[in-house]
């Protein structure tokens, strides 16, 4: 069930990412968003969601630093 998580949240992302998309707070909104979203789908612990869409968040902007370099 993991894995699933983890292949969505990184289609989720990809399908968000537009250019300077980590600057716009508007898209950040909404790559937030739908991270809830598929944590609340798998019934992820809401106690802890807040705390894995920072995680998230922060490795797309790394992999978006690395990509972009």
């Amino acid at each position: 069930m993991l894995k699933q998580i983890a292949q969505r949240l990184v289609t989720a992302v990809r399908e968000n990412a537009t250019v300077d998309w980590d600057k716009k707070e508007q898209v950040r909104a909404l790559l937030r968003s739908r991270i809830r979203r598929l944590l609340s789908k798998y019934h992820y612990p809401p106690d802890r969601q807040k705390a894995a869409v920072a995680l998230v968040i922060e490795l797309a902007e790394v992999l978006a630093a690395e990509v972009a370099a």
